[in-house]
């Protein structure tokens, strides 16, 4: 846990860093919401994005940063393996992370692509008479992505999106022992949202 902090405060850094260079005045900042859909359970999601333009002074390629984060969670039925019994719980499966963004604006519409790193983490509380523990594990993972922005409307951009993740999905066995749904090695999912720019 502590290695995935480390690596993400660096990523941070370097967002932070990135946001000092001076650019033009064009629109440089994104901030997001999007509604995910992906096969595994929990399948629908939330999620928030803040974005910021590098080099804007390419003529045709944008480059930029982007820190993101999801949220899937739903009351599931969970079994004891190997025991007698179950119980109702929320399980919160979340994950954010930093991708490195590219794209090109083709009229109204600005097909991009992206890879990046993050965490993913599976928490799940149990009640006090149970016999179980609680879960909490968490995996790095990377990432890569394809999309488009429609910027018809100045300012808001609508955009779709599919994000593949792999993940190593050894640490989450205990997860997997209770019958918990937890990521697989690799996972996709669709992500529709809009992206407020300035």
């Amino acid at each position: 846990m502590d290695n995935i902090k480390r690596v993400l405060t660096v990523l941070a850094g370097v967002l932070l860093i990135s946001s000092m260079v001076p650019q033009n005045a064009e629109a440089q900042w994104g901030i997001g919401a999007s509604y995910e859909v992906r096969d595994e359970e929990p399948q629908n999601g939330f999620g928030v994005r803040i974005e910021r333009g590098i080099l804007n002074k390419l003529p045709i390629v944008q480059l930029g940063l982007r820190a993101h984060f999801s949220n899937f969670s739903e009351e599931n039925q969970v079994d004891y393996q190997n025991r007698t019994g179950s119980f109702s719980q929320e399980i919160k499966d979340y994950d954010f992370g930093l991708t490195a963004l590219g794209g090109v604006s083709v009229g109204f519409l600005k097909p991009y692509v992206g890879v990046g790193l993050g965490s993913n983490t599976v928490d799940m509380d149990v009640p006090d008479d149970a016999s179980v523990e609680a879960v909490e594990e968490s995996s790095l993972y990377w990432n890569a992505l394809v999309g488009a922005e429609v910027s018809a409307i100045p300012l808001l951009k609508p955009f779709v999106e599919y994000r593949y993740t792999n993940v190593n999905e050894d640490f989450f066995e205990d997860a997997r022992d209770m019958n918990v749904p937890a990521p697989s090695s690799s996972n996709g999912r669709i992500i529709f949202g809009v992206l407020l720019q300035f």
